[in-house]
């Protein structure tokens, strides 16, 4: 059987049709997890992570992180080890919110370990906020774990 070409052009559109339907199905069925839910209250507070970001990057020293595979082991600047440091560790999963992880912590030395899951792999971002003698300080490090 011989086609002409009226319906070649024909099964091209139909092809090219069914094609964006499943495209469009398939975009439809993706999840999409938002960074936060309250965007404008989060943008009213984050003034005060540039400060303490500011405040964080003004101190001798840098903060350090090193994973050992089942843990890992966060050391702060200099001026933090002298006393009693308190703060809350995020671990921001880009690609899955159920796979966030947060923690407060406390530390007298500079020095503290975070227990990791073995679910944990994947791209991370460390979100750390300390809270040394009523200042404040924000630091982030992007982690492969």
């Amino acid at each position: 059987m011989k086609m002409n070409w009226g319906y070649r052009i024909l099964m091209v559109y139909l092809l090219f049709v069914c094609g964006i339907l499943i495209l469009a199905y398939k975009s439809s069925q993706q999840k999409f997890d938002l960074v936060q839910t309250d965007y404008y209250g989060a943008e009213l507070k984050y003034q005060k992570v540039i400060d303490a970001t500011q405040k964080a990057n003004a101190l001798e020293g840098e903060f350090e992180v090193s994973n050992n595979g089942n843990a890992l082991h966060v050391f702060l600047p200099k001026l933090l080890q002298t006393s009693l440091t308190k703060g809350e560790v995020q671990l921001y999963c880009i690609a899955d919110e159920k796979r966030d992880f947060k923690k407060e912590v406390v530390c007298t030395n500079g020095t503290f370990d975070i227990a990791l899951l073995n679910s944990m792999k994947g791209n991370y971002t460390l979100k750390l906020t300390v809270e040394n003698k009523g200042v404040h300080y924000y630091f982030e490090k992007k982690l492969i774990l």
